[in-house]
C-alpha cells in the first residue's frame, strides 16, 4: 500500500513541477507517471520474495501476478485508453455536425500506461519493499 500511494503522490507533484497546475484530483486517477498498479504488485512481489525466499512457491505466485498486472496496464488499459481518447475526437465531430439531441458523455481516457510508466512503477516498489523489509 506504501508503494501504490507513494507513486499516487509523486504523480501529483510531478503534474506540478512539470505542468504548473495543482492536480490533487490526480491522486485518484489510473494511468500516469509512475504506475501505482506497478509499483504495489512489485512491492507484493519483493516483500515475499524477501520474506518468503526468492525459490518459493509463493513468490513464483507473486511474481506471476505481478507480470500479468503489469502487461495488463501496459496492454489492454493502455489500447482502451488510446481507443478512448479516438471515440471522444469522433464524438466531438459527430457533435459538429449534428448540434440537437446528441450529448454522448466523454470517455475516461488516460486508464493505462506506457512501458516507462510501468518500469518507473516497478522500480519504486521494488524500493519500497526492499526499505519496508529492511527498515519497518
Amino acid at each position: 500500500m506504501l508503494a501504490s500511494t507513494g507513486a499516487q503522490v509523486i504523480k501529483v507533484l510531478l503534474i506540478l513541477l512539470l505542468e504548473r497546475r495543482w492536480r490533487p484530483g490526480a491522486f485518484m486517477e489510473t494511468g500516469g507517471m509512475p504506475s501505482s498498479h506497478s509499483a504495489m504488485v512489485t512491492a507484493l512481489a519483493t516483500g515475499v520474495g524477501l520474506t518468503q525466499g526468492f525459490g518459493s512457491p509463493l513468490f513464483a505466485v507473486s511474481a506471476v501476478f505481478a507480470l500479468i498486472v503489469m502487461y495488463d496496464a501496459t496492454g489492454v488499459r493502455h489500447s482502451s485508453g488510446q481507443q478512448a481518447r479516438l471515440l471522444n475526437e469522433l464524438v466531438g465531430e459527430l457533435r459538429a455536425v449534428v448540434r440537437e439531441g446528441f450529448a454522448p458523455l466523454p470517455l475516461r481516457v488516460l486508464m493505462g500506461h506506457t512501458y516507462l510508466e510501468v518500469l518507473i512503477g516497478s522500480v519504486l516498489g521494488i524500493v519500497v519493499g526492499w526499505l519496508s523489509f529492511n527498515i519497518l
